[in-house]
């Protein structure tokens, strides 16, 4: 009998996930995902196309009408509080404190994940890890730019030395050097075994950064690539291709639909 490979579990997984709000949307259909350690999977598509949807169901802001996520294999929905030990969570706008100083706002939010065990110089080496200089430590956040913010909320996350994170929309409104950095910084963190979930419509941090890239519309993940799929191929054009053909194909259903 031949020795077969087990797969390990998923750090993060959707299952048949679906979300249908109150005035009859569907935000998500069925949707299938998986995420393991060391990987970084890419949420790609528009406004509206279910991505933060996904995330919200992850961190159990918003319940799903039909399917499952998991985390570490627990159900955020029947565990939330237990499922949360095991992720970290950074948004496109981090919500910190703005009359705390950024040491202040890293200690702050560490100790309410739970962690106690850190003295100031492993604030500061999360920081400079990051890189927010070190003349803005003691600055509060209220000066601060939108890529200094997120920086410190990327301080907390690793602080908080989850197995999986996160990230909605992190490369929003960060300009070019800001949005550098923190690719080098999340594929750091893969590499360390983190899995990682993102959300993005930035197609080419997308293309550089993806182990997996997934491209939603409308709910439904209308392709699902691996970075070996993507070598050599102009993402943007396939994005644009799929959104197309989804589209003709949506239309040529309705008409048919109508006509009958």
């Amino acid at each position: 009998m031949e020795n077969s490979i087990i797969q390990p579990a998923a750090l993060l997984e959707a299952r048949d996930l679906t979300k249908v709000y109150e005035d009859g949307v569907k935000a998500l259909d069925n949707l299938q995902l998986k995420v393991h350690a060391g990987e970084i999977f890419v949420m790609l598509g528009g406004n509206g196309a279910g991505k933060t949807t996904t995330i919200n169901i992850f961190l159990d802001f918003i319940q799903p009408t039909n399917g499952n996520a998991l985390i570490n294999g627990i159900d955020v929905n029947l565990d939330p509080l237990e499922a949360k030990k095991f992720v970290a969570f950074v948004s496109e706008n981090v919500q910190l404190y703005p009359n705390f100083t950024a040491i202040q706002n890293v200690d702050f939010f560490v100790r309410l994940g739970g962690k106690n065990k850190y003295s100031r110089a492993d604030y500061e080496t999360a920081l400079v890890r990051v890189g927010l200089q070190r003349d803005a430590f003691d600055k509060k956040l209220k000066d601060f730019s939108k890529g200094m913010r997120q920086k410190c909320g990327i301080a907390i996350a690793i602080l908080k030395d989850a197995p999986a994170i996160l990230l909605d929309e992190p490369t929003s409104g960060l300009d070019p050097k800001a949005g550098k950095e923190f690719t080098r910084l999340i594929g750091e963190l893969r590499d360390e075994g983190k899995a990682i979930l993102m959300s993005t419509h930035d197609i080419f941090r997308a293309k550089e950064i993806a182990d997996y890239v997934g491209i939603l519309n409308d709910g439904i993940m209308v392709a699902h690539k691996t970075r070996a799929e993507l070598e050599g191929v102009n993402l943007e054009n396939l994005y644009v291709e799929y959104m197309a053909g989804y589209m003709d194909e949506t239309t040529s259903s309705l008409e048919n639909a109508l006509s009958e």
